[in-house]
C-alpha cells in the first residue's frame, strides 16, 4: 500500500492569484494578491521563502508571524490565516496596497486630499500609541513600505518584522541589515555611549516624522532633508518639528501628538477626522447622537472620498438600518452613497434595504422613499415592484395624510412602466377614480388628472377607451380652477389616444363649454386644444386615407412610445402637464383652496346651476394637517379610521348630491362616462363632482384660483367679461326665490286641477275613471 504526503500548500484555503508581486517592500517579505478558494473573495497574501544562509532573515520573518497572530487592533493590518512549512511562511491579511504605489495611483488620478492624510497619519498614530502605551512595544519600522491602505482608504500599520519589548525583555532591537529601513533610524541611536537620555517612544516617533515628510514630499533622499518641511501643510509643521528634534526627550507620546493636532485649528481637527472617530464609536451611542449625526452626515459627502462612502459608511448606514432602529434619517445620505456603486452592487445591497423599508408603518420613512423614488427606480425589476413595492405604496391613497397621498400619486410616474395588467389597469385606477372625485385636496385632484395624462400611454386600449374620456371630462368640472386646465392638458396629451368619433362627439363639447369659463387660465387652453382637435379632424376630413394613419395608437397595446406622438403634435399640452403639479405644491402645498367664491360650471343650456346649499359650523383652519409635522405617527395607528372612511366615501355626500338631482330634473343629456359600471362606487369616474355641504371659511393667506398664475399668459388690466358670471346670490335670496318658485308652482297646479273639473262635471256614483 501507498501513502503519499500531503502538500500543506494545496491544501491551504487560500491562494495565490498568478502575477507578479507588488513591488515597494524592502525587507525579506513579498506581497501578493490573492484569493479564498470557496468564495473568491480577495486577500493579500505575505509570502517568505526561506533560503540557505539566511537564518537570521528566517527569525526575523518567524517572529513577525508570531507578532501578526498575536496583535489585535482596527489601526494594524489584520491577520487572517498563516501557512508556515520548512520552505515558506505565508501571512493571509485583508486585501491592501503599499502606501507608496497607493500615493502614486492617486497622484496620477487627481492627488489625495488633505482629509484623508489627515484621517490616515491619525490611524498610523494611534496604531503607535497602543503599541507604546498599551503593549510596551517599539515597532522599530515605521516608514512608508510598512504602511498600507485598505479598500475603504484606511491606513493600517504593517511592517512587524523588528518590533521588540520596550521592557528590555528577549534582547534589544534586532539588526535590520537593510540600508533602505535604517536610513530612517534616529540620529541618537548612532551613539554608543548610552548617555542620551530618550524615552521608549522616540526612536518610533522619529521615523513617524520621517513618513510625514515623504507623504507630502516623496522618498527622502537622506536625513538632512527632513530640516526643510517641503510642503507639509503650515497646521502640522510645528508638531512635526517636535518629531524631527535633535532632542529626542523632547518628542512627544504618540497620544500627546494626536491631542495636540486635534486642537481647534490643528491639522486633524476636520469634520472627515470627526465623521470617522464616530463611525468608530457608533455602537455606544445614544439613539440622540446617531439621529444628529446621520442628519448632518448627507452634507459632508460630497467632501469625503468615494471608497471612503462605498466601503466604510455605507455598511454603517445598513447597520443602522437593520439593527440601530434608525428610521428614515439613513435614507438621504444612503442614496447618496448608492450612487458610487455599480448596478450589480446596489441590486445586492440597496434594494434589499429599500424593499424593506416599504413596508415600514413609519410615515417620515414612507414620504421619503416617495420623494426619493427616482434615484433607485431603475434598479427595481418588475416582479419586485408588484409584489413587494406596490402593495405597499397603495396604501398612501388612502392615508389621512394630504402630503403622504401627493406623493403617492407622483410616485406612479416612476412605477407605472413597471406595473403588470391588474395592478396599472384595475387597482390603481380605481384608486385614482376615487382620488379624483372625492378628495378634499384641489392640487392632489389636480396632480391626480397630470399624473393619469402622464401614464395614459401604459394603459391598455380597453382602459384606455374607458377611462381617458372620462376621467378628464370630470376634471373639467372641477371647482379648483388647475383641475380644470390639467383636464384639458390631459385631453391634448393623448390626443392620440382617441378615436375621431370620439374627438367629435366627446371630447370637442366637452371643451367648447370651457371657452366660457370664470377662469381665463382655463380658457386659453381650452381655445387651443379645441383649435388643435379641429385641425386634426379637419385634415381627416380632405383625405380620408388618413384615417387609419391617424388612428393607429387608438387600439394598439400600452407603449411608452406613445407619449412621443403627442410630444410632437401638441407639445404646449405635454409641457403644461409636467410643469403644472410643481406650480400647485409651490404655490399651496398642504390646503387645497377654498370653494367659497368659485363659481358653478354653465350647464349644456346655457344658464348657471345654483343650488342651496346647508351651512355647517365652520372648522378652524388650524386643524388642518400640517404635512411637516415632526411626528407623523404610524400606519397602523390609523388603520381603523381609514377603513370607517373608507366606508363614509361611498355615502358621504350623498344629502347634498339628492337635493342636486331633485333640482335638476329637467336636465337629460347624457354626460360622457354615464355609462361607467364596472367600477365600485366609492372610485367610479362616472360619478360627478358634488359641491361641498359646508362652507368653510378660508384660511389666513389662502388666495382665489383665480389669483394663482399657472404659466399662462400676463393677466391685462382690462376687465375680464366672464368675471360677472361668478356672481352668486346669497343665501337668503337664493331660498326667497326658490319659495316664491314652490308658491307659483302650487298656485299653477290648483289651477290646472280646478279647470279639469269645470271641464269635466259632477262625476257619477261608480263610474270609472278613464284619466
Amino acid at each position: 500500500m501507498w501513502f503519499f504526503a500531503r502538500d500543506p500548500v494545496r491544501d491551504f484555503p487560500f491562494e495565490l492569484i498568478p502575477e507578479p508581486p507588488e513591488g515597494g517592500l524592502p525587507g525579506p517579505w513579498a506581497l501578493h494578491r490573492g484569493r479564498k478558494k470557496a468564495t473568491g473573495s480577495p486577500v493579500s497574501i505575505f509570502v517568505y521563502d526561506v533560503k540557505p544562509g539566511a537564518e537570521e532573515q528566517t527569525q526575523v520573518a518567524k517572529a513577525a508571524f508570531k507578532r501578526f497572530k498575536t496583535l489585535r487592533h482596527p489601526n494594524i493590518l489584520a491577520y487572517i490565516d498563516g501557512l508556515e512549512t520548512e520552505k515558506c511562511l505565508h501571512v493571509v491579511t485583508e486585501a491592501v496596497t503599499p502606501l507608496g504605489i497607493y500615493l502614486k495611483a492617486r497622484v496620477e488620478a487627481g492627488g489625495l486630499k488633505e482629509l484623508e492624510i489627515s484621517w490616515g497619519l491619525h490611524q498610523i498614530v494611534k496604531a503607535l500609541s497602543f503599541l507604546v502605551n498599551d503593549c510596551s512595544l517599539i515597532h522599530n519600522n515605521v516608514c512608508m513600505a510598512a504602511v498600507f491602505v485598505d479598500r475603504a482608504g484606511e491606513w493600517k500599520l504593517g511592517g512587524l518584522d523588528y518590533m521588540y519589548s520596550a521592557q528590555g525583555n528577549g534582547g534589544g532591537p534586532p539588526r535590520k541589515g537593510i540600508p533602505e529601513l535604517e536610513q530612517y533610524d534616529p540620529p541618537e541611536l548612532a551613539d554608543s555611549s548610552g548617555r542620551v537620555v530618550r524615552e521608549k517612544w522616540s526612536a518610533d516617533m522619529w521615523r513617524l516624522g520621517c513618513l510625514i515628510w515623504e507623504v507630502f514630499n516623496g522618498p527622502l533622499p537622506r536625513a538632512a532633508a527632513l530640516r526643510n518641511p517641503g510642503k507639509i501643510p503650515k497646521t502640522l509643521v510645528p508638531h512635526y518639528c517636535e518629531l524631527v528634534g535633535a532632542n529626542p526627550k523632547v518628542r512627544p507620546n504618540p497620544a500627546r501628538f494626536l491631542q495636540n493636532c486635534r486642537a481647534p485649528g490643528g491639522f486633524m481637527s476636520n469634520r472627515f477626522v470627526e465623521t470617522n472617530l464616530f463611525l468608530e464609536e457608533i455602537q455606544i451611542k445614544e439613539p440622540a447622537e446617531k439621529q444628529k449625526f446621520f442628519q448632518e452626515l448627507s452634507k459632508s459627502l460630497d467632501a469625503f472620498p468615494e471608497d471612503f462612502c462605498r466601503h466604510k459608511v455605507l455598511p454603517q448606514l445598513l447597520t443602522a438600518f437593520e439593527f440601530g432602529n434608525a428610521g428614515a434619517v439613513v435614507l438621504t445620505p444612503l442614496f447618496k452613497v448608492g450612487k458610487f456603486l455599480s448596478a450589480e452592487e446596489y441590486q445586492q445591497k440597496i434594494i434589499p434595504v429599500v424593499v424593506k423599508m416599504f413596508s415600514s408603518t413609519d410615515r417620515a420613512m414612507r414620504i421619503r422613499l416617495l420623494q426619493q423614488m427616482e434615484q433607485f427606480i431603475q434598479y427595481l425589476d418588475e416582479p419586485t415592484v408588484n409584489t413587494q413595492i406596490f402593495p405597499h405604496v397603495v396604501h398612501g391613497f388612502l392615508d389621512t395624510n394630504p402630503a403622504i397621498r401627493e406623493q403617492t400619486v407622483k410616485s406612479m410616474l416612476l412605477l407605472a412602466p413597471k406595473l403588470n395588467e391588474a395592478n396599472l389597469n384595475v387597482e390603481l385606477m380605481k384608486h385614482f377614480a376615487r382620488l379624483q372625485a372625492k378628495d378634499e385636496q384641489g392640487p392632489i385632484r389636480c396632480n391626480t388628472t397630470v399624473c393619469l395624462g402622464k401614464i395614459g400611454s401604459y394603459l391598455s386600449a380597453s382602459t384606455r377607451h374607458r377611462v381617458l374620456t372620462s376621467a378628464f371630462s370630470r376634471a373639467t368640472r372641477d371647482p379648483f380652477a388647475p383641475s380644470r386646465v390639467a383636464g384639458v392638458l390631459g385631453f391634448a396629451a393623448t390626443h392620440n389616444l382617441y378615436s375621431m368619433n370620439d374627438c367629435a362627439q366627446k371630447i370637442l363639447p366637452v371643451l367648447c363649454g370651457l371657452t366660457v369659463d370664470p377662469e381665463k387660465s382655463v380658457r386659453d387652453q381650452a381655445f387651443k386644444a379645441i383649435r388643435s382637435f379641429l385641425s386634426k379632424l379637419e385634415s381627416v376630413s380632405e383625405d380620408p386615407t388618413q384615417l387609419e394613419e391617424v388612428e393607429k395608437d387608438v387600439h394598439a397595446a400600452s407603449s411608452p412610445g406613445m407619449g412621443g406622438a403627442a410630444a410632437s403634435w401638441a407639445g404646449w399640452a405635454v409641457t403644461g402637464v409636467s410643469s403644472l403639479t410643481s406650480k400647485l405644491i409651490r404655490s399651496h402645498p398642504t390646503t387645497a383652496p377654498t370653494e367659497t367664491n368659485i363659481p358653478q360650471r354653465p350647464t349644456p343650456e346655457g344658464h348657471w346651476e345654483t343650488q342651496e346649499e346647508d351651512k355647517d359650523t365652520a372648522e378652524d383652519s388650524s386643524t388642518a394637517d400640517r404635512w411637516d409635522d415632526e411626528d407623523w405617527g404610524s400606519l397602523e395607528q390609523e388603520a381603523e379610521s381609514v377603513l370607517a372612511q373608507q366606508d363614509d366615501w361611498s355615502t358621504g355626500g350623498q344629502v347634498s348630491r339628492a337635493s342636486q338631482v331633485s333640482n335638476s330634473d329637467h336636465k337629460s343629456s347624457k354626460s360622457p362616462e354615464s355609462d361607467w359600471s364596472s367600477w365600485e362606487a366609492e372610485g367610479s369616474w362616472e360619478q360627478g363632482w358634488q359641491e361641498p355641504s359646508s362652507q368653510e371659511p378660508p384660511p389666513d393667506g389662502t388666495r382665489l384660483a383665480s389669483e394663482y398664475n399657472w404659466g399662462g399668459p400676463e393677466s391685462s388690466d382690462k376687465g375680464d367679461p366672464f368675471a360677472t358670471l361668478s356672481a352668486r346670490p346669497s343665501t337668503q335670496v337664493k331660498a326667497e326665490l326658490a319659495r316664491k318658485k314652490r308658491e307659483e308652482r302650487r298656485r299653477e297646479m290648483e289651477a290646472k286641477r280646478a279647470e279639469r273639473k269645470v271641464a269635466k262635471g259632477p262625476m257619477k256614483l261608480g263610474a270609472r275613471k278613464l284619466d
